[in-house]
């Protein structure tokens, strides 16, 4: 993927894939613990993401997206393998779907929403879907020119040039992102933003217990695409015996159409969520300075607070 340099605009909106970055922080960032022994390696890291971002990027608004629900039970309805692999074993009490994070990332999670919230920056959630989803419907809405931060490339279905919706892509880290336009998308998968849901599905993805089409890797998934449009398409060719489709292609689709039926639904982000109430708009100074200020003492948060009140208030 190409590295683009960051540049200034009078109005965007940057959405943050918040779990994403914080689980980042949290593996990425040395361990290091408040006054009290509480690990802040994530807080901290969180914190300095948002402060380079916002310093590089100059957004006027900005949204940490939430996971209300890290693994709806209506994904979950349609493929029962979605995630199944997260869940905490042998979970006790009426939550058998609650996610498996590390003990110390745990305990940090509350502190993360302490800061943003006297910091004011605006927390966006759901119930019953998950942040992906909430991203999907502020990007497609948003008024303004969007940017999605994220590690997650399930979220380049969201990418759209007509629209200035881009993502920046931290897998590799939030110093050395990549800024992912249509142009990135087609070049590293030879499929357009539009079609990626379709591309990803075919594909599938362990890490989130999608098991795909078998046989259909990503350049037989990419020139599928190619030839027959969208994923209904692929499968009315293969249901065609009179089709262009080659007989291995057409043996696994056909094979797979259990998975494509409900498949598709899983991993297309959702775009057209009710949500509540938010200003997204980006603080020049703390909502709350006094109690944000006593969180920094608190926690050992001194040096990520000041540098985030400086890039606000610059």
């Amino acid at each position: 993927m190409r590295r683009l340099t960051p540049v200034a605009s009078e109005q965007r909106l940057m959405i943050l894939d918040s779990a994403s970055m914080y689980f980042r922080a949290f593996f990425g960032v040395p361990e290091v613990s408040a006054p009290d022994g509480t690990p802040v390696n994530a807080v901290r890291g969180f914190l300095d993401f948002i402060s380079r971002l916002v310093g590089d990027y100059r957004p006027s608004h900005l949204v940490c997206a939430w996971d209300n629900d890290w693994r709806p039970q209506w994904r979950v309805d349609l493929i029962p393998s979605y995630k199944a692999h997260r869940v905490v074993k042998a979970n006790p009490g009426p939550r058998p779907d609650i996610e498996e994070v590390p003990d110390p990332l745990e305990v940090q999670i509350p502190i993360i929403l302490e800061v943003l919230a006297a910091a004011g920056l605006c927390v966006v959630g759901a119930d019953g879907y998950e942040a992906d989803d909430v991203i999907g419907t502020l990007a497609t809405g948003a008024p303004m020119g969007v940017d999605v931060v994220t590690g997650d490339r399930d979220l380049f279905q969201l990418v759209d040039d007509a629209h200035d919706v881009r993502v920046l892509y931290i897998a590799r880290g939030v110093g050395n992102h990549e800024r992912v336009t249509d142009h990135v998308v087609v070049e590293k998968y030879r499929v357009l933003p539009s079609q990626y849901a379709d591309f990803a599905t075919m594909r599938g993805d362990a890490s989130d217990g999608l098991p795909g089409v078998a046989g259909i890797g990503e350049k037989t998934a990419a020139s599928l695409l190619l030839k027959f449009g969208d994923l209904p398409g692929i499968v009315k060719a293969a249901e065609d015996p009179g089709s262009e489709m080659s007989p291995g292609p057409r043996r696994r689709i056909l094979d797979a159409a259990e998975y494509l039926l409900v498949a598709p639904q899983v991993v297309a982000v959702t775009r057209d969520i009710d949500l509540a109430a938010y200003d997204a708009t980006l603080p020049t100074e703390p909502r709350d300075p006094a109690r944000l200020e006593e969180l920094a003492e608190r926690y050992g948060l001194g040096s990520p607070v000041t540098r985030l009140r400086a890039v606000l208030g610059g």
